[in-house]
Protein backbone atom coordinates (compact mmCIF):
# COMPACT_ATOMS: atom_id res chain seq x y z
CA UNK A 1 0.00 0.00 0.00
CA UNK A 2 1.37 3.11 -0.81
CA UNK A 3 0.22 6.10 1.25
CA UNK A 4 0.36 9.63 -0.61
CA UNK A 5 0.45 11.56 2.38
CA UNK A 6 0.50 10.41 6.42
CA UNK A 7 -3.17 10.62 7.30
CA UNK A 8 -4.21 12.70 10.45
CA UNK A 9 -3.39 11.79 13.46
CA UNK A 10 -6.86 11.69 14.58
CA UNK A 11 -10.18 9.88 15.18
CA UNK A 12 -13.56 11.54 14.21
CA UNK A 13 -16.99 10.78 14.78
CA UNK A 14 -19.68 11.73 12.93
CA UNK A 15 -23.63 13.55 13.61
CA UNK A 16 -26.04 11.50 11.59
CA UNK A 17 -26.66 8.29 9.63
CA UNK A 18 -25.17 9.54 6.37
CA UNK A 19 -22.22 11.51 5.74
CA UNK A 20 -23.63 15.56 5.82
CA UNK A 21 -21.61 17.64 2.41
CA UNK A 22 -19.95 19.87 4.96
CA UNK A 23 -18.31 16.25 6.71
CA UNK A 24 -17.26 14.84 3.32
CA UNK A 25 -15.52 18.07 2.32
CA UNK A 26 -13.57 18.02 5.70
CA UNK A 27 -12.69 14.63 6.08
CA UNK A 28 -11.45 14.67 2.40
CA UNK A 29 -9.17 17.53 3.09
CA UNK A 30 -7.84 16.64 6.79
CA UNK A 31 -7.71 12.94 5.86
CA UNK A 32 -8.27 11.04 9.92
CA UNK A 33 -6.88 8.20 10.45
CA UNK A 34 -9.92 6.91 11.34
CA UNK A 35 -13.72 7.12 12.55
CA UNK A 36 -15.46 6.30 15.52
CA UNK A 37 -19.45 4.75 15.43
CA UNK A 38 -21.96 5.17 17.77
CA UNK A 39 -25.87 4.75 17.88
CA UNK A 40 -26.50 7.82 16.49
CA UNK A 41 -25.11 6.56 13.34
CA UNK A 42 -26.60 3.31 12.87
CA UNK A 43 -29.86 2.23 11.84
CA UNK A 44 -29.76 -1.45 10.07
CA UNK A 45 -26.81 -3.23 8.59
CA UNK A 46 -27.29 -1.93 4.85
CA UNK A 47 -27.31 1.82 6.19
CA UNK A 48 -23.86 1.36 7.98
CA UNK A 49 -22.12 -0.49 5.61
CA UNK A 50 -23.12 2.02 3.01
CA UNK A 51 -21.76 4.49 5.20
CA UNK A 52 -18.21 2.34 6.36
CA UNK A 53 -17.52 2.21 2.47
CA UNK A 54 -18.57 5.96 1.97
CA UNK A 55 -16.00 6.83 4.59
CA UNK A 56 -13.35 4.73 2.95
CA UNK A 57 -13.98 5.85 -0.31
CA UNK A 58 -12.49 9.77 0.57
CA UNK A 59 -8.93 8.76 1.14
CA UNK A 60 -8.70 5.90 -1.47
CA UNK A 61 -4.71 5.64 -1.15
CA UNK A 62 -5.06 4.15 2.18
CA UNK A 63 -8.32 2.35 4.14
CA UNK A 64 -9.41 4.07 7.29
CA UNK A 65 -9.74 2.48 10.58
CA UNK A 66 -12.97 1.91 11.16
CA UNK A 67 -13.90 1.46 15.12
CA UNK A 68 -17.03 0.88 17.55
CA UNK A 69 -17.98 0.59 21.32
CA UNK A 70 -19.35 -3.10 21.12
CA UNK A 71 -18.71 -4.40 24.60
CA UNK A 72 -21.51 -5.88 24.81
CA UNK A 73 -23.74 -5.42 28.19
CA UNK A 74 -24.77 -1.63 28.32
CA UNK A 75 -22.72 -0.64 26.19
CA UNK A 76 -22.95 -2.01 22.52
CA UNK A 77 -23.72 0.75 19.93
CA UNK A 78 -25.43 -2.27 17.70
CA UNK A 79 -28.85 -3.84 19.12
CA UNK A 80 -31.46 -5.88 18.85
CA UNK A 81 -33.17 -6.48 16.21
CA UNK A 82 -30.71 -6.32 13.37
CA UNK A 83 -28.12 -7.39 16.30
CA UNK A 84 -27.48 -9.91 18.71
CA UNK A 85 -27.59 -8.19 22.86
CA UNK A 86 -24.26 -9.83 24.05
CA UNK A 87 -23.68 -10.28 27.60
CA UNK A 88 -21.33 -7.89 29.74
CA UNK A 89 -18.43 -8.91 30.73
CA UNK A 90 -19.17 -8.80 34.26
CA UNK A 91 -21.46 -11.38 33.37
CA UNK A 92 -18.78 -13.94 32.96
CA UNK A 93 -17.40 -13.82 36.27
CA UNK A 94 -19.88 -16.14 38.15
CA UNK A 95 -18.64 -18.89 35.48
CA UNK A 96 -15.28 -18.27 35.79
CA UNK A 97 -15.04 -19.05 39.87
CA UNK A 98 -16.69 -22.26 39.20
CA UNK A 99 -15.23 -23.10 35.71
CA UNK A 100 -12.31 -20.49 34.52
CA UNK A 101 -11.72 -22.65 30.91
CA UNK A 102 -15.06 -22.69 30.04
CA UNK A 103 -15.22 -19.29 31.11
CA UNK A 104 -12.47 -18.20 28.55
CA UNK A 105 -14.12 -20.24 25.83
CA UNK A 106 -17.26 -18.70 26.33
CA UNK A 107 -15.57 -15.13 26.38
CA UNK A 108 -13.54 -16.02 23.12
CA UNK A 109 -16.81 -17.09 21.39
CA UNK A 110 -18.99 -14.23 22.52
CA UNK A 111 -16.65 -11.70 21.24
CA UNK A 112 -15.86 -13.92 18.13
CA UNK A 113 -19.66 -13.62 17.57
CA UNK A 114 -19.79 -9.69 18.00
CA UNK A 115 -16.35 -9.68 15.73
CA UNK A 116 -18.04 -11.37 12.84
CA UNK A 117 -21.10 -8.97 13.30
CA UNK A 118 -18.70 -6.33 12.86
CA UNK A 119 -16.85 -7.29 9.97
CA UNK A 120 -19.77 -7.82 8.01
CA UNK A 121 -20.34 -4.46 8.13
CA UNK A 122 -16.66 -3.66 7.34
CA UNK A 123 -15.70 -2.25 10.95
CA UNK A 124 -12.25 -3.47 11.58
CA UNK A 125 -11.59 -1.83 15.10
CA UNK A 126 -13.32 -2.44 18.46
CA UNK A 127 -12.89 -0.91 21.49
CA UNK A 128 -12.53 -3.82 23.88
CA UNK A 129 -11.68 -5.19 25.96
CA UNK A 130 -11.97 -2.87 29.18
CA UNK A 131 -9.03 -3.79 31.03
CA UNK A 132 -10.23 -1.60 34.26
CA UNK A 133 -10.04 -3.65 37.78
CA UNK A 134 -12.94 -1.83 39.99
CA UNK A 135 -12.47 -1.21 43.60
CA UNK A 136 -15.06 -1.58 46.15
CA UNK A 137 -16.97 2.11 45.79
CA UNK A 138 -15.55 3.21 42.87
CA UNK A 139 -18.01 5.04 40.30
CA UNK A 140 -20.10 2.54 38.27
CA UNK A 141 -19.05 4.10 35.02
CA UNK A 142 -17.28 1.34 35.11
CA UNK A 143 -18.83 -1.85 37.13
CA UNK A 144 -20.02 -4.29 35.09
CA UNK A 145 -17.98 -3.09 31.76
CA UNK A 146 -15.10 -5.00 33.68
CA UNK A 147 -14.49 -8.95 34.05
CA UNK A 148 -13.70 -9.01 37.74
CA UNK A 149 -12.30 -7.26 40.77
CA UNK A 150 -9.51 -9.60 40.68
CA UNK A 151 -6.27 -8.40 37.81
CA UNK A 152 -5.46 -11.99 36.99
CA UNK A 153 -8.91 -12.68 35.75
CA UNK A 154 -9.52 -9.58 33.90
CA UNK A 155 -6.06 -10.76 32.29
CA UNK A 156 -7.39 -13.77 31.10
CA UNK A 157 -10.39 -13.08 29.77
CA UNK A 158 -9.28 -9.90 28.06
CA UNK A 159 -6.66 -12.01 26.26
CA UNK A 160 -9.90 -13.71 25.36
CA UNK A 161 -11.27 -10.94 23.94
CA UNK A 162 -8.34 -9.97 22.06
CA UNK A 163 -8.20 -13.49 20.68
CA UNK A 164 -11.73 -13.65 20.05
CA UNK A 165 -11.32 -10.28 17.80
CA UNK A 166 -8.55 -11.28 15.93
CA UNK A 167 -10.35 -14.48 15.08
CA UNK A 168 -12.87 -12.57 13.56
CA UNK A 169 -10.46 -10.21 12.00
CA UNK A 170 -11.02 -7.25 13.55
CA UNK A 171 -8.57 -5.44 16.17
CA UNK A 172 -8.98 -5.31 19.72
CA UNK A 173 -8.32 -2.06 21.83
CA UNK A 174 -7.60 -2.30 25.54
CA UNK A 175 -8.52 0.41 27.80
CA UNK A 176 -8.41 2.32 29.71
CA UNK A 177 -4.38 2.42 30.37
CA UNK A 178 -3.31 2.43 32.83
CA UNK A 179 -6.62 1.68 34.58
CA UNK A 180 -9.87 3.67 35.70
CA UNK A 181 -11.19 1.14 38.20
CA UNK A 182 -10.27 3.49 40.90
CA UNK A 183 -12.04 6.22 39.51
CA UNK A 184 -14.42 7.85 42.28
CA UNK A 185 -16.09 10.17 39.59
CA UNK A 186 -17.25 9.74 36.18
CA UNK A 187 -14.42 10.75 33.28
CA UNK A 188 -17.43 12.10 30.76
CA UNK A 189 -18.34 14.47 33.26
CA UNK A 190 -15.20 15.26 35.48
CA UNK A 191 -11.77 14.85 36.47
CA UNK A 192 -11.28 11.82 38.42
CA UNK A 193 -8.54 11.78 41.07
CA UNK A 194 -6.66 8.66 41.98
CA UNK A 195 -4.97 8.83 45.31
CA UNK A 196 -3.77 5.21 45.40
CA UNK A 197 0.10 4.78 45.82
CA UNK A 198 2.18 3.71 42.89
CA UNK A 199 2.96 0.00 44.65
CA UNK A 200 -1.20 -0.56 45.04
CA UNK A 201 -1.08 0.66 41.01
CA UNK A 202 1.51 -1.79 40.28
CA UNK A 203 -0.38 -4.89 42.26
CA UNK A 204 -3.46 -4.81 40.87
CA UNK A 205 -4.30 -1.56 38.33
CA UNK A 206 -1.33 -2.16 35.91
CA UNK A 207 -1.71 -5.71 35.75
CA UNK A 208 -3.80 -6.80 33.04
CA UNK A 209 -2.65 -3.76 31.17
CA UNK A 210 0.70 -5.21 31.34
CA UNK A 211 0.07 -8.48 30.73
CA UNK A 212 -1.80 -7.96 27.64
CA UNK A 213 0.75 -5.80 26.28
CA UNK A 214 2.58 -9.00 25.85
CA UNK A 215 0.20 -10.53 23.91
CA UNK A 216 1.86 -10.39 19.83
CA UNK A 217 -0.04 -8.52 17.59
CA UNK A 218 -1.50 -6.31 20.35
CA UNK A 219 -1.73 -2.91 18.04
CA UNK A 220 -4.10 -0.35 20.40
CA UNK A 221 -4.96 0.56 23.34
CA UNK A 222 -6.59 3.78 24.73
CA UNK A 223 -5.57 6.13 27.78
CA UNK A 224 -7.78 6.99 30.54
CA UNK A 225 -8.83 11.11 31.50
CA UNK A 226 -7.53 10.01 35.13
CA UNK A 227 -5.18 11.96 37.14
CA UNK A 228 -2.79 9.38 39.32
CA UNK A 229 -1.44 11.57 41.98
CA UNK A 230 1.63 9.33 42.79
CA UNK A 231 2.82 9.56 39.01
CA UNK A 232 1.71 13.06 38.38
CA UNK A 233 -0.68 15.03 40.47
CA UNK A 234 -1.49 17.16 38.04
CA UNK A 235 -2.21 15.78 34.47
CA UNK A 236 -4.36 12.91 33.36
CA UNK A 237 -2.99 10.09 31.60
CA UNK A 238 -3.89 11.07 28.52
CA UNK A 239 -1.54 14.47 28.55
CA UNK A 240 0.71 13.61 30.63
CA UNK A 241 4.16 12.86 28.85
CA UNK A 242 5.12 11.19 32.52
CA UNK A 243 2.32 8.72 32.65
CA UNK A 244 2.62 7.85 29.24
CA UNK A 245 6.63 7.57 28.85
CA UNK A 246 7.00 5.99 32.17
CA UNK A 247 4.29 3.99 33.19
CA UNK A 248 2.14 3.20 29.72
CA UNK A 249 5.13 2.70 27.52
CA UNK A 250 7.72 1.57 30.43
CA UNK A 251 6.55 -0.07 33.29
CA UNK A 252 3.78 -1.71 31.43
CA UNK A 253 5.28 -2.11 28.15
CA UNK A 254 2.68 -1.17 25.90
CA UNK A 255 4.54 -0.26 22.11
CA UNK A 256 1.74 0.15 20.04
CA UNK A 257 -0.91 2.67 18.93
CA UNK A 258 -2.18 4.68 22.04
CA UNK A 259 -5.22 6.64 21.32
CA UNK A 260 -6.62 9.25 23.59
CA UNK A 261 -10.02 8.89 25.01
CA UNK A 262 -12.36 11.09 23.66
CA UNK A 263 -11.23 15.01 23.98
CA UNK A 264 -14.56 15.91 24.45
CA UNK A 265 -15.12 14.37 27.67
CA UNK A 266 -15.46 17.06 30.66
CA UNK A 267 -12.69 15.56 32.42
CA UNK A 268 -10.18 18.00 30.03
CA UNK A 269 -10.17 21.49 29.78
CA UNK A 270 -9.85 24.23 27.36
CA UNK A 271 -9.80 24.58 23.54
CA UNK A 272 -9.77 21.55 21.51
CA UNK A 273 -6.94 22.64 19.40
CA UNK A 274 -5.18 22.86 22.86
CA UNK A 275 -6.56 19.47 24.12
CA UNK A 276 -5.55 17.60 21.09
CA UNK A 277 -1.83 19.54 21.27
CA UNK A 278 -1.50 18.24 24.82
CA UNK A 279 -2.59 14.85 24.28
CA UNK A 280 -0.30 14.86 21.52
CA UNK A 281 2.95 16.25 23.08
CA UNK A 282 2.28 13.74 25.60
CA UNK A 283 2.79 10.51 23.43
CA UNK A 284 -0.92 9.73 21.98
CA UNK A 285 -0.41 8.72 18.61
CA UNK A 286 -4.53 9.17 17.89
CA UNK A 287 -6.20 12.04 19.12
CA UNK A 288 -10.03 10.75 19.58
CA UNK A 289 -13.29 13.07 18.99
CA UNK A 290 -16.15 11.62 19.19
CA UNK A 291 -20.14 13.29 19.65
CA UNK A 292 -18.99 14.69 15.88
CA UNK A 293 -19.57 18.82 15.73
CA UNK A 294 -17.64 20.10 12.80
CA UNK A 295 -16.38 23.28 14.84
CA UNK A 296 -14.85 21.26 17.55
CA UNK A 297 -12.96 18.80 15.11
CA UNK A 298 -11.82 21.21 12.95
CA UNK A 299 -10.00 22.59 15.81
CA UNK A 300 -8.46 18.82 16.44
CA UNK A 301 -7.03 18.75 13.18
CA UNK A 302 -5.01 21.89 13.74
CA UNK A 303 -3.05 20.65 15.97
CA UNK A 304 -3.49 16.54 15.74
CA UNK A 305 -0.61 16.82 13.47
CA UNK A 306 0.52 13.42 10.88
CA UNK A 307 0.16 9.92 11.46
CA UNK A 308 3.60 9.08 12.89
CA UNK A 309 5.65 5.95 12.05
CA UNK A 310 4.08 3.70 14.51
CA UNK A 311 0.47 4.55 12.99
CA UNK A 312 1.69 4.30 9.35
CA UNK A 313 3.14 0.76 10.23
CA UNK A 314 -0.67 -0.54 11.46
CA UNK A 315 -2.48 1.16 8.52
CA UNK A 316 0.20 -1.11 6.38
CA UNK A 317 0.07 -3.50 8.59
CA UNK A 318 -4.10 -4.02 8.47
CA UNK A 319 -3.56 -6.67 5.87
CA UNK A 320 -1.54 -8.90 7.35
CA UNK A 321 -4.08 -9.56 10.65
CA UNK A 322 -4.30 -13.14 11.69
CA UNK A 323 -6.42 -15.33 9.24
CA UNK A 324 -10.26 -15.51 10.25
CA UNK A 325 -11.28 -18.96 12.03
CA UNK A 326 -14.21 -20.52 11.47
CA UNK A 327 -16.75 -20.48 14.21
CA UNK A 328 -17.74 -24.12 14.64
CA UNK A 329 -21.56 -24.94 14.96
CA UNK A 330 -21.33 -26.77 17.97
CA UNK A 331 -19.43 -23.59 19.71
CA UNK A 332 -22.37 -21.27 18.37
CA UNK A 333 -25.12 -23.67 19.95
CA UNK A 334 -23.33 -23.74 22.92
CA UNK A 335 -23.00 -20.43 23.76
CA UNK A 336 -26.60 -19.56 22.77
CA UNK A 337 -27.63 -22.56 25.72
CA UNK A 338 -25.48 -20.46 28.05
CA UNK A 339 -26.90 -16.85 27.01
CA UNK A 340 -30.47 -18.61 27.78
CA UNK A 341 -29.27 -20.04 30.50
CA UNK A 342 -28.37 -16.76 31.62
CA UNK A 343 -31.50 -14.52 30.53
CA UNK A 344 -33.70 -17.20 32.44
CA UNK A 345 -31.61 -17.16 36.06
CA UNK A 346 -31.47 -12.98 35.76
CA UNK A 347 -35.13 -13.41 35.64
CA UNK A 348 -35.54 -14.84 39.38
CA UNK A 349 -33.12 -12.71 40.36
Amino acid sequence: MTIAEAPLAAVFGLAGLSLTEAERAFFKRVRPAGYILFARNINNPEQVSAMVSDLRNLTPDFEAFVLIDQEGGRVQRLKPPHWRHAPASGEFEPLYATDPAKAEAMVRLNIQLIGEELKALGIDVDCAPVADVPVPGAHDVIGDRAFSKDPAVVARLGAAVCEGLWDAGVLPVIKHIPGHGRAMSDSHLELPVVTAGLAELRAADFVPFRQLSQLPGLMFAMTAHVVYTAIDPKNPATTSPKVISEIIRGEIGFDGILISDDLGMKALAGPYDARAEAARAAGCDLMLHCDGNLADMEAVARTAGPLGARGLKALADVQSRRPRAKIADAGVAQFKILDALRQIEAKHV
